[in-house]
């Protein structure tokens, strides 16, 4: 019961304190290529509820039509604020808006883009009985996954058939054993693994 009123408490309040961040990090972006500050995407969300995500673009604009999976750190769709971005995760700070309004949480499942979700078994959308996250045991574990397909010889390949169960078997885990502590805990271990590197 407390989770949705911490995730409106954090959300907000991050947004309020980050609003200088976050107005000079859609300047920088805007001005690195043509195109808008934000990308929506559409995600599956609870009980599969579709709803447009919200990131910094960090792609040229027309880029999600040659593919939705980013491969190694050096994409040449991605621009160059795009890279700091990325590296630093600050282009997932938009969705703070989508944890304000309900479309997701701060801990939970990464949501998945449709094409994607269309593959889980009746098993793996179990992930789909709880709200997404912004970060969740599957985000800490896989955080250099573009690098990881960057080795793959058939980068869409490896990542449904390798990649995107991984991560669904942590997921499902996070369902079965989702707790407010729990969440404290992976917040702080997203913390430590994005801006310490362990």
């Amino acid at each position: 019961m407390i989770k949705r009123p911490f995730d409106i408490l954090f959300s907000l309040s991050a947004l309020i304190v980050l609003s200088p961040v976050l107005v000079a990090l859609a300047i920088a972006v805007g001005l690195s290529s043509t195109g808008g500050a934000f990308f929506r995407q559409t995600r599956v969300g609870r009980n599969g509820q579709a709803f447009r995500l919200l990131k910094f673009r960090t792609m040229r604009t027309g880029s999600e039509a040659k593919g939705q999976l980013t491969i190694g750190g050096r994409d040449p769709r991605v621009t160059s604020v795009g890279y700091f971005l990325r590296r630093t995760k600050l282009d997932e700070l938009p969705q703070l808006w989508n944890v304000l309004v309900g479309d997701m949480s701060v801990v939970g499942p990464r949501p998945e883009v449709p094409k994607y979700v269309a593959l889980y078994s009746s098993e793996q959308r179990a992930v789909l009985n709880v709200r997404p996250g912004i970060t969740g045991l599957a985000s800490i574990d896989y955080i250099d996954e573009n690098e990881l397909l960057a080795k793959a010889t058939d980068p869409e390949r490896t990542y449904i058939q390798e990649v995107m169960p991984a991560k669904l078997a942590l997921d499902l885990r996070y369902v079965r054993e989702r707790s407010f502590a729990l969440d404290i805990r992976i917040i702080g271990a997203t913390v430590r693994r994005v801006f310490f590197g362990w």
